[in-house]
């Protein structure tokens, strides 16, 4: 974590000093994350409790700050579509195609707002 201090005035330096002084401070007499896990744990467990059942899957005895959680996907409710093939194509970009679902992709407004229209963009089908 990187601050810029090169445009604080020096009363805003000192300020920021004695804040940061104040909070190195409160930090220096807590009592450290592993004792009052300890405590929590036995306390817990005296109790009858884990804290998987108090607290969810995550064990308070692993550390968890810092790490990300991963989340579960969201199921989405109601249809699922299948992937459908691609309707319209880039003439500039052949790589760049579309189906014909959702918004228009960029360079197909910008053709359609020049006065073309999607259908010039089609994908020849092949004949059966």
């Amino acid at each position: 974590m990187s601050i810029d201090l090169s445009g604080l005035s020096p009363k805003e330096l000192a300020s920021l000093i004695t804040q940061a002084q104040k909070r190195q401070t409160v930090i220096a007499k807590r009592t450290p994350i592993t004792k009052v896990r300890s405590r929590i744990l036995k306390f817990a467990k005296s109790e009858g409790y884990s804290i998987e059942e108090l607290f969810g899957s995550a064990s308070a005895s692993t550390p968890t700050r810092g790490k990300k959680v991963a989340k579960k996907a969201a199921t989405t409710a109601g249809r699922k579509l299948g992937k459908v093939a691609p309707k319209y194509r880039n003439p500039a970009n052949t790589k760049e195609t579309w189906t014909g679902r959702g918004k228009q992709p960029r360079w197909l407004a910008a053709y359609v707002a020049s006065g073309k229209k999607p259908e010039d963009f089609l994908i020849k089908q092949p004949k059966k």
